[in-house]
């Protein structure tokens, strides 16, 4: 990216090979996520420094150089990591303080798209709002990456779950995920039909990823102290919230990755569970589209039409 702007400025271009500091790997990328909040970055939302930088934050692949200081990886070793500025390249330079792991039996391109929106999710059902067995969950985006996998976490809790998709042909993967109901639902008309759904008492949480347009009716949707878990700040403008315009003591969250991923310990726990479920078969990562790593343009202007589901990735070999 020589500059912010639409999707149009994300150029493929030929970059210096990089080498490891103090603490890095260098790590050939099998594939790179892309995540929603890549084109916040790429419109000025949330930037890593001034342009030009190359964008994208999540990856899997193999370690092909090790820094001074690093211990417990060796060359060829399968990573992956979330949060690491510069993703969307063919080779990396990552702090070894920042990658896990992947286990044998864990394709990378499976890897690369449990990262970013495994761990949110993941940290969303066990932390934000750990639903008990037999409560209720409204789960915004639910053919999404992130929707489907909080569908499926809060399943493997007990929990019911109402799903909201944007589109008919979106109700399907939301299904599969484990939701109860699906409403279709492209703002905030969504109320009357929960509040039928649950007999007037509403859910005990909110997962709303839907932006601007949905917060104040995700908030009436919720009965008393449930939790509003909102993560859709780059949809529309972000909500002005006065404390006591908050209806029926509702609690509100808005998880910011750095906070709830904090050290690396909790990385390590978070995806260890994520990756054990994966292999137990209980949990599902939907790749839905993977892109040569020259479409960039072509996944942004995808992924901001909310027309694609499940999870995009890049590949760097194509």
């Amino acid at each position: 990216m020589e500059e912010l702007g639409g999707p149009e400025v994300l150029q493929l271009k030929e970059c210096p090979d990089p080498a490891p500091g103090p603490g890095e790997l260098v790590v050939d990328i099998d594939f790179s996520g892309i995540n929603f909040m890549d084109t916040g970055t790429r419109s000025g939302f949330s930037v890593p420094g001034n342009p030009p930088f190359v964008p994208g934050v999540e990856g899997a692949g193999r370690v092909t150089a090790i820094g001074e200081g690093v211990s417990g990886f060796a060359i060829g070793d399968r990573v992956a990591w979330a949060y690491v500025h510069g993703s969307y390249a063919e080779r990396i330079a990552v702090p070894a303080a920042q990658v896990v792991p992947v286990p044998d039996d864990i394709p990378s391109d499976t890897a690369a798209a449990t990262m970013m929106q495994g761990l949110t999710a993941h940290h969303f059902v066990t932390e934000s709002a750990p639903l008990a067995e037999g409560e209720t969950a409204l789960v915004h985006s639910a053919a999404g990456g992130v929707g489907r996998i909080v569908t499926q976490l809060l399943k493997l809790r007990g929990a019911r779950v109402i799903g909201l998709v944007s589109r008919e042909e979106k109700v399907q993967a939301a299904k599969a995920a484990g939701a109860d109901e699906v409403l279709v639902s492209s703002g905030g008309d969504f109320v009357d039909r929960v509040k039928d759904l649950t007999d007037g008492e509403g859910v005990h949480a909110v997962f709303d990823g839907g932006g601007a347009a949905t917060f104040w009716s995700s908030a009436e949707v919720l009965r008393r102290v449930g939790t509003l878990v909102y993560y859709g700040p780059l949809i529309g403008d972000i909500p002005t919230v006065r404390l006591f315009d908050l209806p029926k003591s509702i609690k509100l969250t808005y998880a910011v990755f750095a906070d709830h991923i904090h050290n690396r310990e909790l990385l390590l726990q978070h995806t260890g569970d994520l990756f054990d479920k994966i292999r137990e078969g209980k949990l599902q990562i939907d790749i839905s589209e993977c892109y040569p790593l020259g479409a960039a343009e072509q996944a942004h202007a995808d992924i901001e039409s909310r027309r694609t589901s499940g999870k995009l990735l890049l590949d760097p070999s194509r």
